[in-house]
């Protein structure tokens, strides 16, 4: 989808507007990550999301042709120029929110496959003289059909 403008002026002004919107979601999700709820940027994803691609492909257009946006008043245009500055420290932000969250996540993995690990190799042989087995070998279970 695209931005339907009139002329330079009204393109900057709908920039502004998306870019602001798209600044105030991302940071809702970084806040949320930084938190540790990333069930609550769940909530956000679609419309962060649907914005984020008209914003990308908006921002290709400008690029190819800044005329687009030439026209549009000095203090119009820095007001945009402004706004992507905010959005761009926000972006780093959930950069760093959603590195964390992940080195977070990849330890609690790695502890938990350790444990398990840990407790599988604790098999122990039966009789008076048994020992526990060492450490990553395997076990095998055999099945006595008279019993």
């Amino acid at each position: 989808m695209a931005l339907s403008a009139m002329d330079a002026a009204d393109r900057v002004e709908q920039l502004v507007i998306l870019t602001e919107r798209l600044t105030e979601l991302i940071l809702q999700e970084a806040q949320a990550f930084e938190q540790q709820r990333p069930q609550d940027a769940m909530t956000l994803i679609e419309e962060t999301s649907r914005l984020a691609n008209i914003y990308r492909h908006e921002s290709a257009r400008v690029r190819a042709d800044p005329t687009m946006v030439a026209a549009a008043p000095l203090a119009q245009r820095t007001r945009l120029i402004r706004a992507t500055e905010a959005f761009d420290s926000v972006l780093a932000r959930q950069g760093r929110a959603l590195d964390a969250a992940r080195t977070v996540t990849e330890g609690l993995v790695k502890t938990i496959a350790n444990e398990v690990a840990a407790q599988r190799n604790t098999g122990a042989g039966y009789g008076p003289k048994a020992a526990p087995s060492a450490p990553g070998s395997a076990s095998a279970i055999t099945l006595n059909k008279r019993a």
